[in-house]
């Protein structure tokens, strides 16, 4: 048994889902309360205390007061990642106005960043709501998250891979989000057993992945979860998770 039943937020995309079924596999979920979000309702769990820890936006980190991240994994990326982009009619130098996605956190940061420090534009950036994937014509683009994007991809004349973009301009991975708490988790049985049980996961990705009904036809989960995300935090994400925050900070 641990100190407590923590409470835990993931976020509920296919992405998770080799943490998910580690978790689920290990029998640890049966001592967690799990909810399953979207980033950007992960992140509010974190910041006001609604759970002790949440597999959250790594832009949520420059607003805590106190963070630990927790795991040897994350939600990442070492060039393109094909579920967050900038999705356009125009090409950059013609686009006036970037639609943010409501879902994301991390990645309108990202994108904002990237148009002020990479790609040297200066659009609007306007908060969406839902439908908003609908309201990409003329100058006006969208950046948009997740599983959403499995179904757009190579729909629109122009789209900008922001991992891949982001490697491009720093030369290093992205992390979009990491296992983090609020405050001190004085429990090593609990993070032992919670890190192991992430590790079975993403090393069993193949078992993951058997029951996963594939929404859309012509795109390879199994691809995805292998080649475009990548699950370890290890020293060049997290020196990414500096440089992004560092970058945060400056903006």
């Amino acid at each position: 048994m641990y100190q407590k039943r923590y409470k835990i937020s993931i976020v509920n995309y296919l992405n998770t889902l080799p943490f998910v079924y580690g978790l689920r596999e290990s029998g640890i979920d049966q001592q967690l309360d799990i909810s399953y979000d979207i980033p950007a309702v992960c992140a509010e769990k974190l910041l006001s205390k609604q759970v002790d820890i949440g597999l959250v936006p790594v832009a949520i980190l420059a607003k805590m007061p106190e963070y630990h991240i927790l795991t040897d994994f994350c939600i990442g990326s070492n060039g393109l990642v094909d579920s967050v982009k900038l999705f356009s009619q125009v090409p950059l130098n013609e686009i006036t106005e970037v639609v943010l996605d409501y879902q994301s956190r991390t990645s309108v940061a990202l994108a904002q960043l990237l148009a002020r420090e990479f790609w040297k534009i200066s659009p609007a950036f306007v908060h969406a709501a839902a439908g908003f994937e609908k309201d990409i014509n003329g100058s006006r683009a969208a950046v948009i998250i997740g599983d959403r994007t499995f179904a757009i991809n190579n729909t629109y004349p122009y789209e900008y891979d922001l991992a891949a973009e982001w490697k491009k301009m720093t030369g290093l991975p992205f992390a979009f989000a990491t296992w983090t708490s609020h405050s001190a988790i004085e429990d090593p049985s609990f993070l032992k057993d919670f890190n192991a049980a992430l590790a079975f996961g993403v090393a069993n990705t193949p078992e993951a992945l058997k029951n996963y009904v594939n929404p859309v036809a012509g795109f390879d989960p199994y691809d995805y979860l292998v080649n475009k995300i990548s699950h370890q935090l290890d020293a060049p994400k997290m020196q990414a998770v500096k440089k992004f925050l560092d970058f945060l900070h400056n903006l």
